[in-house]
């Protein structure tokens, strides 16, 4: 008989890449790991793993019985979403992973949501940039992703969640007064902040500012958009923010339509297996319902600001 455990640590290895990837998500030590996949491996009667310079590196065998490892969790994952679908009450722990700005917008009132209608279910929240919470839910670290897709990027996408949120140039007020009918091309030669390089959204402001006709001078590099906005504000930077950072309160610089009116989507990412776990539903349900109806933001320094289509 195969050891689940063991298949969880094989699966893992898959989707890690390494032995110290495995210790580190599950708190296990190196060694430890190394020992239960050699016991796997002597429970399945095959060698399943070769050592390719400081990797390992799967056999076929390896990489059929990982597939199936993956399979059988999810079995399990959908044994326990039935089992607890079952119940009168919606009840257990239900991990989300988040991004900042959807933290500051959507998630204190569906927590507060949850608790008064869900009493017994405990929600941990953690943040996470999309591209890692995507990843960590499908790693079982969290059972759901709140994220979101630029425009011209790809995401498996879910109806649950599924909103436009406007996007603009933002800039200090008396800034913003001078390049406004130039838009996006006005910006050129100014100071910049943007997300780090490697982000979806950093790829697509760089994009963006190149189809308009020049590079932008990126002096400022932070995932905080809250430093975002008080750079911008304070007439040191310009830079991209969407309208869910406001959730509905009055906007603290002048926002410029860009090209296009772009939007991003804003979506939730569970594991099919466990979709329908009470907890995970009753969380996404909260979610959705969290994010005001239009929260693009209407006040003075907003020009043009597209409203967001609430999905059904």
């Amino acid at each position: 008989m195969l050891d689940i455990r063991r298949l969880r640590l094989l699966h893992e290895l898959r989707i890690r890449g390494t032995v110290a990837g495995v210790a580190a998500a599950l708190s296990y030590s190196p060694s430890s790991v190394s020992q239960q996949l050699a016991a796997l491996e002597r429970e399945a009667g095959a060698v399943l793993l070769v050592k390719s310079g400081r990797r390992l590196q799967f056999t076929p065998q390896g990489e059929v019985l990982a597939q199936r490892a993956a399979a059988i969790l999810d079995a399990l994952d959908a044994a326990e979403a039935a089992v607890a679908g079952s119940g009168a009450t919606v009840a257990g722990v239900v991990r989300v992973a988040v991004f900042q700005s959807a933290a500051h917008a959507i998630l204190p009132a569906a927590v507060a949501s949850l608790a008064r209608d869900y009493p017994e279910l405990r929600v941990e929240v953690t943040e996470r940039e999309p591209e890692q919470g995507l990843f960590d839910v499908s790693a079982r670290d969290f059972d759901l992703a709140v994220a979101e897709q630029y425009p011209g990027s790809t995401r498996p996408l879910r109806a649950d969640l599924d909103r436009t949120d406007g996007i603009h140039l933002a800039t200090a007020a008396d800034r913003g007064a001078r390049i406004r009918a130039d838009s996006l091309a006005g910006a050129a030669g100014l100071p910049w902040v943007l997300e780090p390089e490697g982000t979806v959204s950093r790829t697509w402001a760089v994009q963006l500012c190149r189809a308009a006709g020049f590079e932008p001078d990126v002096r400022f590099e932070t995932a905080d958009l809250v430093t975002h906005i008080r750079l911008v504000a304070s007439g040191n930077a310009v830079g991209l923010l969407p309208d869910l950072v406001w959730a509905g309160a009055r906007p603290e610089v002048a926002l410029l339509p860009l090209p296009g009116a772009p939007r991003r989507t804003i979506f939730t990412s569970a594991r099919r297996s466990s979709a329908s776990s009470p907890g995970v539903v009753a969380a996404r349900r909260a979610l959705a319902e969290a994010v005001p109806a239009e929260h693009a933001p209407h006040a003075h320094g907003a020009y043009g600001a597209p409203h967001a289509h609430r999905a059904s």
